[in-house]
């Protein structure tokens, strides 16, 4: 199951996604959330880099 956990508060957003879709669907609805949440994070970082005095993104890679 895919858990998608969001966090909303005075001015701060907070989206975590967790989780793995059963296999018994062939990963659409996984690649999908993917697909959405990447798309969502690439789209920040090119807002951040035409406006770098507004917008600051910070994406690092976590070791398993």
């Amino acid at each position: 199951m895919i858990h998608v956990r969001a966090r909303l508060g005075a001015g701060r957003t907070s989206i975590e996604v967790t989780g793995h879709e059963e296999h018994e669907r062939g990963g659409r609805v996984c690649a999908a959330v993917s697909a959405i949440t990447q798309t969502a994070l690439l789209g920040l970082d090119q807002v951040a880099a035409q406006h770098p005095d507004l917008v600051s993104v910070e994406i690092t890679q976590e070791s398993t």
